[in-house]
């Protein structure tokens, strides 16, 4: 393993390992508005949700690495503290990497794009109509993380009115994560497409607690057949199954018994069933 003091790179070399390393990154589309009226679009994936109450996103429009200059959105939203952010799903990906071209601040990237402009309820800048979900926001605080080149700068924006298409919503009341299709950034020119195919679905232990990896026997626990995600899943067990219960799952049991049959079951989440396995191959 490679050992990196990020003061002895380059900050474009230290700047490819950061994204190249931290991801997906989800992407903030940002509306934003000059004192004059003119309108800016540009995505940045330094961005995510921080807090539901009170509702806040934060993203950052670094400097510069080459110029050291400020983007448009930063010198926008120092003159009108309001951001519209605007997610990305797939059928917009490419418009809105035309829209990150360095164009000139009196240019406007709603229409070198192709997007529709659409306006605001409580704030100036426009809302993307091709956008599913619109958050109008005011920035309530800028806090700048250096003067060189490469330096973030956090925009911090409170969430005043969103707005949500129908159409992706369940019978839950939910967003459905496979009707959304977001998109998000990786290293270089890289996405990833949140869909059926990428996306999967691990239980979150809100309530319940776990056994715990240390509590599993030792021919489990330190199996070189098995790796993390299932010693994982195992040490997530309520319990340890006794005999009585290996006996009852068994008894209507006619598969095989090795290791990978034991892993085929807890990639569908039959934990007793595996275990049950993995303790008939240790007798």
């Amino acid at each position: 393993m490679i050992s990196i003091n990020p003061k002895e790179i380059s900050v474009s070399e230290l700047h490819r390992y950061l994204l190249g390393s931290v991801g997906p990154r989800p992407i903030a589309f940002a509306s934003t508005i000059d004192k004059n009226g003119n309108k800016n679009l540009a995505p940045f994936s330094y961005f995510n949700v921080f807090s539901a109450n009170p509702p806040v996103l934060i993203f950052s429009p670094a400097r510069s690495g080459r110029t050291n200059k400020h983007k448009d959105t930063y010198l926008n939203v120092k003159e009108v503290p309001e951001v519209v952010i605007n997610v990305v799903t797939h059928a917009m990906v490419n418009q809105m990497s035309l829209a990150s071209s360095p164009y000139e601040k009196n240019i406007d990237e709603f229409t070198k794009s192709g997007f529709t402009p659409l306006k605001s309820e409580t704030v100036k800048p426009y809302r993307v109509l091709e956008s599913p979900v619109q958050f109008e926001c005011q920035v309530y605080d800028v806090k700048e993380l250096g003067s060189e080149g490469g330096a973030g700068n956090l925009i911090f924006c409170e969430i005043t009115r969103f707005h949500i298409e129908e159409s992706i919503i369940n019978e839950e009341g939910s967003i459905d994560q496979l009707k959304i299709d977001l998109v998000s950034r990786m290293g270089g020119n890289w996405y990833l497409r949140s869909d059926k195919n990428s996306m999967f679905e691990v239980d979150k232990p809100i309530s319940s607690v776990g056994i715990g990896v240390d509590a599993l026997p030792d021919y489990i626990r330190l199996s070189r057949d098995l790796n993390g995600n299932d010693l994982g899943k195992l040490g997530g067990m309520k319990k340890i199954p006794n005999s009585q219960d290996i006996e009852d799952v068994l008894s209507n049991y006619a598969g095989n018994f090795t290791v990978e049959t034991a892993r085929d079951k807890l990639n569908v989440n039959d934990l007793t069933l595996a275990y049950a396995i993995l303790y008939q191959l240790n007798l």
